[in-house]
């Protein structure tokens, strides 16, 4: 399924930064240090504008539209080479992971799988629904989770973290067919 990369209200609403308007922040800079800084600048600015739009997946080749990548209002895009660099740096920090082995699609962690893992198991903790048996659906879109901050979670993400609480030895995971619904 592709993501509509179209402008909608919730992206207006999200304040840019002011490197996002800032023409060299879109050119790999070759000093290493400013680079540094420079990547960054975009992994700190590709959290937040996944975190204030609650997106969770990037198909890379439709990356370079995005208006993440692209401020079409001062005609600069960041190359590929500088996508794929911001991903990987993401990737190294814990915040993305790849959902193919050609990289083409992937998750971005604006909380890690174990931040997430946490926020998760204190609200399990918190709502005292521990040793219950909670589907897939109360969690992203339930009633009781409409305020929580992983209401709406991202199935793949969901998974990852049910997976790492499943190895903390705090949930258990109980697969069931359609037909159980």
């Amino acid at each position: 399924r592709k993501q509509d990369l179209s402008i909608s209200p919730f992206l207006m609403a999200f304040e840019w930064p002011w490197q996002h308007k800032f023409p060299p922040f879109y050119t790999l800079q070759p000093n290493v240090d400013t680079r540094e800084k420079q990547i960054d600048g975009w992994c700190n600015l590709a959290l937040a504008y996944h975190k204030s739009n609650k997106l969770y997946k990037v198909d890379v080749k439709e990356a370079s539209s995005s208006p993440l990548f692209h401020n079409k209002k001062i005609n600069r895009k960041l190359s590929e080479d500088g996508i794929v660099l911001v991903l990987e740096t993401l990737r190294n920090r814990g915040n993305l992971e790849w959902l193919d082995k050609q990289k083409t699609q992937c998750l971005i962690l604006w909380r890690t799988i174990d931040e997430w893992a946490s926020i998760l198991y204190k609200w399990v903790c918190d709502s005292g629904l521990n040793n219950t048996v909670c589907t897939v659906f109360e969690l992203q879109s339930g009633d009781d989770t409409v305020s929580q901050e992983f209401h709406g979670i991202d199935f793949d993400v969901l998974q990852r973290v049910l997976k790492h609480l499943e190895k903390q030895g705090k949930a258990e995971i109980i697969s069931g067919s359609a037909s159980d619904a």
